[in-house]
């Protein structure tokens, strides 16, 4: 779910500079992938002010087998795994847009779409990230139950929060933000074929 996202320096890097009022750069990326560096933005410890931060998508823990991606949002804030990350590193992912893959009747291939908004306006993933010290901090993406316009491609969605959110997204106490850890409706996608 959500392994693959598309980052297209411009317009993206222009238009998250101007809607959260920082300077934000990313390089294009048309197949980011799990473990390679995303870009995202983040608060401060004093939670005053928005800055970018490089992290490295996907982590590992010990009991793990593989790379964890993703977190649901309905457990991140139970999940042992999650729960401080939760607490204290949220992050939101600005990008162009996400791909999933859907398997066509009759076709042996399946079918990569691409999912963007739908009047070119950026994305923000929600994500949290766990901080290294002596390495790239790590980046585990939000995904919740999809909205009707995406539910015939996949059972999940990457947790989209609204430019005017991300604020509150970053800044609130973990227990207020419940409203917020569903698929928000009146975001409309642009899904195609690629």
């Amino acid at each position: 779910m959500c392994g693959r996202l598309n980052v297209v320096t411009d317009p993206l890097c222009r238009l998250v500079t101007e809607q959260l009022g920082l300077k934000f750069h990313a390089p294009t990326n048309h197949d980011l992938r799990p473990t390679q560096q995303v870009e995202v933005i983040t608060t401060t410890q004093r939670h005053d002010l928005l800055h970018q931060l490089s992290t490295e998508w996907g982590i590992q823990p010990s009991w793990a087998n593989r790379i964890l991606i993703n977190a649901q949002a309905e457990t991140v804030a139970t999940k042992r795994t999650f729960q401080l990350a939760f607490k204290q590193h949220r992050c939101v992912v600005p990008c162009s847009g996400w791909y999933e893959w859907q398997q066509q009747e009759g076709q042996s291939r399946k079918t990569k779409y691409l999912f963007s908004e739908a009047n070119g306006q950026p994305l923000y993933m929600a994500g949290i990230y766990f901080p290294h010290v002596d390495s790239r901090a790590q980046l585990v993406t939000l995904t919740t139950a999809p909205t009707e316009q995406c539910a015939e491609f996949h059972h999940r969605m990457p947790l989209l929060i609204r430019p005017n959110e991300v604020g509150f997204w970053l800044n609130s106490e973990a227990e207020a933000l419940t409203p917020l850890l569903g698929a928000p409706e009146d975001i409309v996608l642009n899904i195609s074929k690629t």
